[in-house]
């Protein structure tokens, strides 16, 4: 692990790779694979950062995920009796999240799930109105599924109360079938077609999806005293609520990664949280969908930032305009991270170095640079290798990941970057 305490210092390059951030020493929970989600935070780093904390004579009694997405720091911060604080602009990802740290009854789970099954066997089988339906929803679903699903997500609600937290648990395991009993290309990250798909059975789908996660819900030993609240926001949002922590896990979302209210279409239509998905790309890191004056913010850029941007300018000027976004995004997300530690707080974040038509751009080190600048004083960093990349470092035309080197190169290294408020 390397540090910086000055911006001329940083250099990502000497940084080297460290094996203590590259895997766990545990078997991951089946807590945290009850729904697909891209680019999935591992689990062992909210426990490696918990040990690191400690060596370093820091308390964490409450910590933070302010990117929580689907809850893996929730649910491991649960597992420590530590009170979490979890904030995400994508509804699907907190609805994710609140479903995973929690610790349900199997007695209740299973006779929901029973009143539900049954519920769904006394609706006529066309419930619904499909000539009615979200054009999208038409887009993806053959007449025959959209009626089954809505005969289920009606069952659902009919069954398990609005107030209840049980709803989170059946409601996510109704979203995770979504995609399977759809025309979606099974294992693409992109919406892509695929016409010659065979479609699933929803009930059934929807049976086996539960008992994995009363399965999974079994085998959590979290200590269910500890608070955990997720909220459904914009971390950006001066409105939002920010508690104090002692420790700021996250990983933030990448400057070339993919909408992620583009991957979730299905579920936000189907649980009612849009009625166009385009809409939630509003407000979301970088995103150039929201109001954002280009030449004004510009100024604003540091040292690491403008450098890139000159680059990116001779090549793609609309890709420069979102790089420019996000990075302006990410200096404001370092000061509201040091506003919201306690004095001696720490924060840690995995982000990757990406590089489009030649030019590197370099996001750890304009993390570092942006965290000196927000107040903290030293910047700790390593690199860990992920795993899966190494063995399949390209992404197909579907953006699935592949061996086939004509494919899409992709990143295969992370940063970790650690910042003490004092």
């Amino acid at each position: 692990m390397i540090s910086f305490d000055r911006i001329d210092k940083i250099n990502t390059d000497a940084v080297s790779i460290d094996p203590f951030w590259n895997i766990g020493e545990e078997k991951e929970l089946k807590m945290h694979r009850i729904h697909a989600y891209p680019a999935k935070f591992p689990a062992f780093i909210t426990t490696k950062a918990l040990g690191y904390a400690k060596q370093n004579g820091l308390s964490v009694s409450r910590m933070a995920d302010i990117f929580c997405g689907c809850g893996t720091v929730a649910f491991e911060a649960k597992r420590n009796n530590i009170d979490f604080w979890g904030c995400d602009i994508n509804p699907v990802a907190t609805l994710i999240a609140r479903a995973k740290s929690k610790k349900y009854s199997k007695k209740r789970l299973e006779a929901y799930l029973d009143l539900i099954v049954n519920h769904f066997d006394s609706l006529e089988n066309r419930f619904g109105s499909y000539m009615n339906a979200n054009e999208r929803l038409k887009y993806w679903y053959e007449e025959d599924k959209f009626y089954e699903i809505q005969r289920l997500k009606s069952s659902i609600e009919a069954i398990v109360p609005a107030s209840s937290e049980y709803r989170y648990f059946f409601l996510c395991a109704f979203s995770n079938i979504l995609k399977a009993s759809s025309r979606w290309l099974t294992k693409s990250i992109k919406p892509q077609v695929d016409p010659q798909k065979e479609l699933i059975d929803v009930l059934f789908a929807f049976r086996e999806q539960c008992k994995f996660m009363i399965g999974a819900n079994e085998e959590s030993d979290v200590l269910g005293v500890s608070e955990t609240k997720v909220v459904t926001a914009n971390f950006l949002d001066e409105s939002v609520d920010k508690p104090k922590v002692d420790m700021i896990v996250t990983s933030p979302p990448y400057v070339t990664s993919y909408e992620y209210a583009d991957l979730h279409q299905l579920s936000s239509l189907w649980l009612g949280y849009v009625d166009d998905y385009r809409n939630l790309r509003n407000g979301s890191i970088g995103s150039l969908y929201h109001q954002y004056s280009f030449e004004g913010e510009l100024k604003q850029l540091n040292t690491t930032g403008n450098k890139v941007l000159s680059s990116l300018l001779k090549s793609d000027k609309s890709k420069a305009r979102a790089v420019a976004k996000y990075f302006l995004d990410m200096q404001r997300v370092t000061n509201a991270c040091y506003s919201m530690l306690t004095d001696d707080g720490l924060v840690l974040f995995v982000i990757g170095n990406t590089e489009y038509k030649g030019v590197r751009i370099d996001n750890a080190k304009h993390l570092s640079e942006s965290l000196l600048n927000s107040g903290f004083k030293k910047i700790l960093m390593t690199k860990r290798k992920i795993t899966r990349k190494i063995l399949t470092p390209y992404r197909d035309k579907y953006g699935q990941f592949s061996s086939d080197v004509n494919s899409k190169k992709v990143y295969s290294e992370e940063f970790i970057v650690i910042g003490r408020k004092s």
